[in-house]
């Protein structure tokens, strides 16, 4: 989509100083909503604002993606809310794919949640599951931190083993059995896309450890660790990864497995938005 590789410091900073400006209150929990996965959490106290209109670079969606955010009351916690997200097969930089996640932080969120849909592998194949993510195989070739960017962002070489956070989980799946809401743990690979994997990129992900397959999720948690923010994703299974099952796979389905899965995913999403215990400190 541009040239070079853009972190878009300054704009981020004129974001920061445009919500300040219009007196909002900071969010404390950002939530990221993937393909299919746009459900409820609360009172919306501002917006929804067209992402377009506070990102420094043309964008445009796909389908499943709204892109707009809002600041919603959820009861204990105030929430920035992005329906949708960009994605690096669209065109998009890792800098600039991640300038929503970098905008909640700078605005004060602690906490990242972002769900996504996902091909399953093995375990958790079977369409419908819900997955918490344990880790992730990074294997789009690109990375966020790529490049000079501010020192106040954090540290350049971030320290990943606690990409997604154990503490966050374990209450996720508390709320999960409370709910009665089956619930998986694995590990998320995330590729560059646009095209669904072959059987063979499949098995080779299977051996390297990938219980799930897709296209988003892995840039933004990099780029929220490096700000030091707490994350937790949240894989809904749309399908059997290629040479998984014997249908084909196709973007529409996959949507509507999402629609199908949305009453499950905000239940169990806002059981945990209103944990007293999501923002506190570990």
């Amino acid at each position: 989509m541009t040239g070079g590789d853009s972190h878009h410091a300054a704009e981020l900073e004129a974001a920061v100083a445009r919500w300040n400006g219009l007196g909002l209150a900071r969010p404390q929990v950002a939530v990221v909503a993937g393909s299919g996965l746009d459900v409820s959490f609360g009172a919306t106290v501002a917006g929804p604002f067209a992402l377009a209109d506070w990102l420094p670079f043309p964008v445009h969606a796909v389908a499943g993606h709204a892109l707009t955010f809002e600041l919603v009351d959820g009861g204990r916690h105030r929430l920035l809310h992005f329906r949708g997200r960009l994605h690096a097969y669209q065109g998009f930089e890792p800098g600039q794919l991640v300038f929503p996640v970098r905008l909640a932080a700078r605005l004060g969120a602690g906490v990242l949640v972002v769900t996504n849909a996902a091909g399953g592998i093995g375990r958790v194949a079977r369409a419908g599951a819900l997955v918490a993510i344990a880790d992730h195989l990074n294997q789009t070739g690109l990375n966020p931190l790529r490049g000079r960017l501010p020192e106040s962002w954090g540290p350049q070489f971030p320290d990943m083993v606690d990409a997604y956070d154990a503490a966050l989980r374990r209450r996720l799946a508390a709320h999960a059995e409370a709910l009665g809401i089956p619930l998986e743990q694995g590990v998320y690979a995330g590729l560059l896309g646009p095209c669904y994997e072959t059987p063979a990129e499949v098995e080779a992900l299977r051996r390297a450890g990938a219980d799930l397959i897709g296209m988003s999720t892995v840039l933004e948690v990099i780029a929220a660790r490096q700000l030091g923010l707490r994350c937790l994703g949240l894989s809904l299974v749309t399908n059997p990864a290629a040479g998984s099952g014997a249908a084909t796979l196709d973007h529409e389905e996959v949507l509507e497995a999402g629609r199908a899965a949305a009453g499950r995913v905000e239940a169990l999403l806002r059981a945990l938005l209103d944990d007293p215990e999501l923002v506190a400190d570990r």
